[in-house]
């Protein structure tokens, strides 16, 4: 019998579509020989199951199962999440999974959660040595003074929620006159809302992911050139971008970047496939500096996507490293392996 694996998509923040686009991704990479594939929509408390034959079917929350078009029963073996956003990258699906006991793509409950919460992921790495920017966190509910707030982390300055992706509700402040409507942008996808230095650089991404034999892979890198002036949802999905693999750096500071992202994948424990966002700056030696922008745990697996890019830079294939990823938690009887 062919394991199921069910691939969790869509969420209920702005990034739902480019979540689904995700699954399709992911589904016409999964080996169909070794594993039976259903894309499963999350729209709040509503989960609908993509069938074979391209109707729906709605999923049973109380175990996660539904029905297929010959109204047999489908209980999944394995749950590939890659919800960008809430509820699948901040830790509330790793724990409905938790409970079911049905073992998932991603990593724990606690290191999602984290890594969703910026401001919280840059003090506990910067407790590491991990370079991040300077910043300020503005929570809801409390009164904040936007000449304090940039006499802090100067300007230009970036303003975006605390709690979600870089896609959207992302400004980049050029004057005090700014943070006020920025902040109140970003609430429209965060109660909270992280105000950064500006880091001048190159962006860069690395993306990592861990083999069943506890192997953990680091990719090549991505440089990232926006067109635009950074690198927002525009940039992102309508092409206004130019991304080179691999990332034009010299050897040791791609050794440095790589190691870096290595370190932080085993400081956090972290499972699957994730990417980590770089600022290479210069410091007045004129030597690369690394700073750390953010952690992306289900990033985007699109064919045009960071990951797929890497993958296929560095000789692999999608189907070989997802099914690597899988394994890791999917023994032979289909229960999480220790």
């Amino acid at each position: 019998m062919k394991k199921i694996i069910t691939i969790i998509a869509g969420g209920d923040s702005s990034e739902h579509d480019v979540s689904m686009r995700s699954a399709t991704g992911i589904d016409s990479w999964i080996d169909k020989e070794k594993y039976d594939v259903y894309i499963v929509e999350v729209k709040g408390k509503n989960w609908t199951a993509h069938l074979h034959n391209g109707t729906t079917s709605p999923v049973f929350l109380h175990n996660c199962t539904f029905l297929d078009e010959y109204n047999k029963r489908i209980t999944p073996d394995y749950a590939y999440i890659t919800i960008h956003g809430t509820p699948g990258e901040n830790g509330i699906l790793q724990g409905y999974f938790d409970l079911l006991k049905i073992p998932y793509s991603t990593s724990s409950l606690l290191v999602e959660a984290m890594t969703f919460d910026k401001f919280t992921l840059n003090q506990y790495l910067k407790g590491f040595g991990v370079r991040v920017a300077n910043d300020v966190l503005v929570r809801k509910g409390y009164d904040f003074d936007p000449k304090e707030i940039t006499e802090k982390v100067g300007l230009p300055c970036f303003i975006k929620p605390n709690a979600g992706g870089s896609s959207f509700g992302v400004t980049k402040c050029k004057d005090v006159s700014e943070i006020t409507d920025a902040i109140e942008k970003a609430r429209k996808e965060s109660d909270d809302v992280l105000v950064e230095n500006e880091m001048k650089g190159t962006e860069i991404s690395n993306g990592v992911y861990k083999k069943p034999n506890g192997e953990i892979v680091v990719l090549p890198i991505t440089e990232v050139v926006p067109k635009t002036e950074f690198f927002d949802y525009d940039a992102k999905y309508n092409g206004k971008v130019e991304e080179i693999t691999p990332a034009r750096l010299s050897d040791d500071t791609t050794k440095r970047v790589q190691q870096l992202t290595k370190s932080i994948y085993q400081i956090l424990d972290a499972s699957g496939i994730i990417r980590i966002d770089y600022i290479i700056s210069k410091n007045a030696d004129n030597q690369d500096v690394i700073n750390m922008l953010e952690i992306n745990t289900t990033p985007g697996m699109t064919a045009t996507s960071f990951i797929p890019q890497q993958v296929r830079a560095a000789g692999l294939q999608m189907c070989d490293v997802l099914n690597e990823v899988i394994e890791c938690k999917l023994s032979s009887d289909g229960q999480v392996s220790e």
